[in-house]
């Protein structure tokens, strides 16, 4: 199964690795450029790209200078800026950029938007293995082994999710709103609720880990 590959353009080498390093857990390929000009150059020889993360302060070329490449080769933006002023913003998505994220900003915030605009832009992989176990995210269908399991949309919205940030504890606030949304009138008792139904069906408790007072894991070794 290919990995989507992902241009980071970071001048700031400790940020560039540290999203480096979140995206390729959560099991993305990725590319790391610091200079605008040489990340233009460079697509001409190399430039099959699922999405691009660009600052907007870079030398060389400038994040908006950079955009015109993107589109040329179809591949989506998401600018990550220091630039926290509206007329920026504006300018970026107007321009065609698919999200504008500020920094500071969290890794999984982060990880939560790559996801939904790959698969706006038709660009996310279909299927998610953890384990034995086989997400098709098209047919929302789940199967470990041979066996398919049965979930309700709530169910599988939650072991998808699990699933694309495997190793990593998320709180059961953020759960709850990413799958429920921030409207939903309930608590973090309903995360608690389906993971139970999730490792039953799925026989998966070895998989599904709880930490304590904080949240779940997908681990896989």
């Amino acid at each position: 199964m290919l990995k989507n590959r992902i241009l980071v353009v970071e001048d700031d080498a400790g940020i560039a690795d540290g999203i480096a390093v979140n995206l390729q857990y959560s099991g993305y390929d990725c590319r790391v450029f610091s200079d605008g000009r040489e990340t233009a150059n460079a697509l001409m020889a190399d430039h099959s790209y699922d999405l691009a993360l660009l600052d907007i302060m870079l030398p060389g070329l400038d994040g908006f200078a950079l955009l015109p490449f993107m589109r040329q080769y179809d591949i989506p933006v998401i600018y990550l800026t220091a630039k926290r002023d509206a007329p920026s913003e504006i300018k970026g998505l107007v321009e065609g950029a698919e999200d504008y994220i500020t920094k500071p900003f969290d890794a999984l915030t982060l990880l939560v938007r790559v996801e939904k605009v790959l698969r706006r832009c038709g660009k996310l992989d279909r299927v998610l293995r953890a384990g034995d176990i086989l997400i098709d995210l098209e047919n929302h269908r789940v199967t470990r082994g041979d066996a398919e399991i049965n979930l309700k949309p709530m169910e599988f919205e939650l072991l998808a999710l699990l699933a694309r940030h495997k190793n990593r504890t998320i709180l059961r606030d953020r759960l709850l709103n990413e799958i429920w949304g921030a409207d939903f009138f309930g608590d973090t008792h309903t995360v608690d609720v389906h993971i139970a139904t999730l490792r039953k069906k799925l026989n998966a408790a070895d998989l599904i880990k709880t930490v304590p007072k904080y949240g779940y894991r997908l681990e896989e070794k």
